[in-house]
């Protein structure tokens, strides 16, 4: 049952005889692993963005049948008075609620271009607040500059992408246009990933002004530890003049990945197809070198060793070889890749290059070069021996 195995430095000297050839072969493997790892990056880079978007603490109350088009509700202003009014168990800090009236919208923002082409607009997410947002988005930090002052608004680190504006053109002290009013760029914020970071924030009495609106589209507030939804829930129930539902912040973001579902799964299906499309490029590769290596196999069977041998190191060989290429287009993804920041329909997010995109990664190489060797291996290896001999 046992059998003799060929040496393994064999195999890997084998590598460096046809060094063109190896070196064709790693690039087009090193470039269907690359193209595997930026698909699945941005898959994990959505799914990352919207899990830590909510908090399991928040509660966002909004108008009534929107579903998840926050967009688009209207409530009335002073429900930012009656739901901490009539509610018990909002967290409080020095006589201060954690409630935050919100105006949320998408609309359109004109950018200064610096090469002097004069005012570019595209669409982007705009949130009017009041700094007790500071207080409920407890992710969000102010990297650099200051709060917003009247006429002035701060950008999320990402909102430069989702504007499709460099991010010289959006900084501190530059202008950008809203609601056919110029507004100065006050601060620069992060909010650890979330959502929030490709939207611009500015004071909520002026976005109503220039908006010439009076109302809100939610109001989020942060309940203390171990209290429950049901009163919340009761009250938006009970008021049917204010026609208002409610629902958990981390409920809301992921009825969004639900929607999504249908994307993450034709990157998946992309997956498939650039790694189904490697081990074909694999496998003409792979016959090309075994066709010329026929005289060189015949004579390793005349020599003792048995052919399941000679296919283990054939396919130790391509292993090898898709293993290395896995290595460095990960090292190429976490240099060049990782946390590249693209823009999406519900804002912006950034490619992330985690483990799991790096293990993914790693198995197609891995599967790439095993599949890739065995038919050619087969297919070479049926020849009689003397045959084999006899080719050049």
């Amino acid at each position: 049952m046992f059998f003799r195995l060929l040496p393994w430095e064999y195999g890997v000297r084998n590598l460096f005889r046809r060094p063109f050839r190896t070196f064709l072969t790693f690039v087009g493997l090193t470039t269907v692993v690359l193209l595997v790892l930026v698909v699945v990056g941005f898959i994990r880079g959505l799914e990352s963005s919207l899990a830590v978007s909510g908090d399991a603490r928040t509660a966002i109350v909004f108008s009534l049948g929107m579903g998840e088009n926050l967009e688009y509700s209207s409530i009335a202003m002073r429900t930012n008075d009656l739901v901490p009014a009539s509610i018990q168990g909002i967290q409080e800090r020095y006589g201060t609620k954690y409630v935050s009236p919100e105006l949320y919208l998408g609309t359109q923002i004109g950018i200064n271009s610096d090469d002097g082409s004069g005012l570019r607009e595209t669409l982007g997410l705009v949130r009017g607040v009041t700094p007790t947002a500071c207080l409920v988005r407890r992710q969000f930090e102010l990297e650099e500059g200051r709060w917003p002052e009247a006429g002035e608004v701060i950008l999320g680190r990402l909102a430069s992408t989702k504007l499709g504006a460099d991010k010289d053109e959006v900084g501190i002290g530059d202008s950008i246009r809203l609601e056919n009013r110029d507004w100065k760029i006050a601060g620069i914020f992060s909010a650890g990933g979330a959502a929030f970071e490709s939207e611009v924030w500015c004071r909520l009495d002026e976005l109503q002004q220039a908006m010439k609106r009076q109302d809100l589209s939610i109001v989020a507030l942060t309940l203390e530890p171990n209290t429950d939804f049901a009163d919340l829930d009761i009250f938006c129930k009970q008021r049917l003049d204010l026609e208002l539902q409610t629902m958990p912040e981390t409920e809301y973001y992921a009825g969004l990945q639900r929607d999504y579902e249908p994307i993450r799964w034709l990157a998946w299906l992309v997956v498939l197809l650039v790694a189904g499309a490697g081990v074909f490029a694999g496998l003409n590769t792979m016959y090309g070198s075994v066709v010329g290596r026929i005289s060189e196999f015949s004579m390793l069977q005349t020599i003792g060793f048995v052919r399941r041998a000679i296919v283990l190191s054939l396919i130790q060989e391509a292993v090898i070889l898709g293993l290395a290429a896995s290595l460095f287009a990960s090292l190429i993804a976490l240099t060049l890749v990782n946390e590249s920041a693209i823009r999406f329909t519900m804002g912006a997010f950034q490619l992330q290059i985690d483990s799991i995109s790096i293990l993914i990664g790693c198995g197609v190489g891995f599967m790439l070069g095993f599949l890739g060797a065995i038919p050619p291996a087969i297919r070479a290896l049926r020849m009689p021996i003397v045959d084999g001999l006899k080719s050049v």
